[in-house]
């Protein structure tokens, strides 16, 4: 028999033997096996052009290691693997800590390209490959801080890189793997026992949510299993009030409307009745739910438009009344009329009242289908109503009835019942002005927010504690080596007793 025979299958042998290995090794980099792949077809190359072998070697190339031989000399599959398998241990091991900056490039690059794929495991992007806690990011963020947070806390970072824009609980099982020591998630997954029992299994320490809210987030099966989850509140007060105020400005004065109607070529001339709206100054409005971004909305309509308000939330809030008392002895002093307000003791008192209504509520059994039907009717017929807290709140059916019942009835809505889908009907009202929850959508909030979700997981994987502090800005301001040992929020932090 021909050498270059015995030298294929000997090439066989050590590549069916080590493959398997070098596939489970999420850190083992793609440079490592394409030498072998580059023996193994030399030899059967070799072994083709030996008299009485080129049959059985032409045989293997064309049925295995044509595709094998593809995946492993281009890398594209590898590195997908090596980004997308978790490791198998906590540490931070001799083969790992060894990557070659060409290595973890190659990986990167192979990861990224690789976006196309069919496969079961998305593809990632993996950013400090050497670090010991690997952390799942499942949609890339904004701005570059978080990063730099997670990386000063020696995680490796992968970051999924899935065009998908909702990924399906199986996709985060498969990303969070055999080992996964955080996760930072988005609003739009449901993150219940299913992905909890996933990460605890994984070896996972925390997750968050890239939001302050956490409605998709079934907390009690995270306490269940030991895992805190994190949020990020204090980023979004102010821009989301920004939102609901500008989505008040643009029902009551009607400027989507007119957006439309000018873009069509519509517009011949100044009408008296064109597009006629609703006047805010010193009429009265309504906010249910006196959080920190529903008094934030309220001081801009009230010193905006020096509009009176009425608000309703189950806690009385003295500090709030306290500048409302304040501002309207300011304009009592400047020889204005001062405004008026009130704490109403129940959402049906305060509807009839108002000329504009914002919803600011958390979303509980309690809020779900807050305005029905019966509730919409107790509005008046030229009110305004603005919702940038959740979709459920408002019963979407019964909205879309009375919006085209009432023309002269408005209404601003940043969220939906069925995010991302809209109820049939709605989007054929030219009362209602839709926007595709942007609430939070201003550079500096969004980047806060990663930045504080980020610093959640770091400090959750390190072992570290929890803030407890209102005042967030020393982990938006302070430079990276000077950041808090903790994480910001964690809102189950008492039922684990790790405040």
């Amino acid at each position: 028999p021909s050498p270059y025979l015995y030298q294929s299958l000997l090439s066989l042998s050590i590549s069916f033997l080590s493959f398997p290995f070098l596939y489970q090794q999420p850190y083992t980099p793609a440079l490592l096996i394409r030498p072998m792949a580059s023996l193994l077809f030399k030899s059967l190359r070799g072994a083709a052009a030996a008299p009485g072998a080129a049959g059985a070697a032409q045989q293997y190339s064309s049925r295995r290691f044509k595709c094998l031989g593809g995946l492993l000399l281009n890398g594209s599959a590898p590195a997908t693997l090596l980004s997308s398998r978790s490791p198998s241990s906590t540490s931070s091991s001799s083969s790992s800590s060894s990557f070659s900056s060409s290595a973890a490039s190659a990986a990167a690059s192979s990861s990224s390209s690789s976006s196309s794929s069919s496969a079961a495991v998305p593809p990632v992007e993996v950013h400090n490959p050497a670090g010991k806690h690997r952390v799942l990011v499942t949609k890339n963020l904004p701005g570059e801080r978080w990063m730099q947070l997670l990386v000063a806390a020696d995680c490796r970072v992968d970051v999924c890189t899935s065009p998908d824009v909702i990924l399906s609980n199986e996709q985060i099982v498969s990303l969070i793997g055999h080992k996964c020591d955080g996760v930072l998630g988005q609003l739009t997954e449901n993150w219940n026992h299913e992905l909890f029992e996933a990460l605890k299994q994984a070896g996972g320490k925390g997750m968050s949510n890239y939001a302050v809210g956490y409605n998709n987030v079934h907390v009690p099966s995270a306490t269940e299993r030991g895992i805190p989850v994190g949020n990020t509140p204090g980023v979004l007060t102010e821009t989301t009030a920004e939102l609901a105020a500008a989505l008040t400005l643009a029902a009551a004065r009607r400027v989507v409307e007119a957006d439309v109607f000018m873009r069509a070529g519509k517009y011949e001339g100044w009408l008296p009745t064109l597009f006629v709206g609703h006047l805010l100054q010193r009429k009265t409005v309504g906010i249910v739910g006196a959080g920190r971004i529903g008094q934030a909305y309220a001081k801009m309509l009230v010193e905006g438009h020096k509009m009176d308000l009425v608000y309703y939330d189950p806690f009385p809030q003295p500090a709030f009344e306290k500048y409302l008392d304040g501002y309207g002895k300011f304009l009592e002093s400047q020889g204005d009329e001062p405004i008026k307000w009130r704490r109403a003791e129940s959402v049906e008192e305060l509807l009839p009242q108002c000329d504009v209504v914002s919803l600011h509520c958390l979303l509980d059994d309690n809020t779900r289908h807050l305005m029905n039907e019966a509730r919409l009717n107790m509005m008046k017929d030229t009110a305004v109503l603005v919702n940038a807290a959740r979709g459920p709140v408002i019963d979407e059916v019964a909205l879309v009835k009375h919006l085209k019942d009432n023309p002269t009835f408005m209404c601003g809505l940043d969220v939906f019942e069925d995010e991302p889908l809209m109820k049939p009907g709605l989007a054929d009202c030219p009362n209602a002005v839709i926007v595709p929850h942007i609430a939070s959508a201003s550079l500096y909030t969004r980047g806060g927010m990663a930045t504080l979700a980020a610093q959640n997981v770091a400090a959750l994987v390190n072992g570290y504690p929890v803030w407890n502090k209102q005042d967030i800005t020393p982990f938006l301001d302070m430079p990276i080596a000077e950041v808090p040992k903790a994480a910001p929020s964690i809102v189950n932090a008492k039922e684990l007793g790790i405040e």
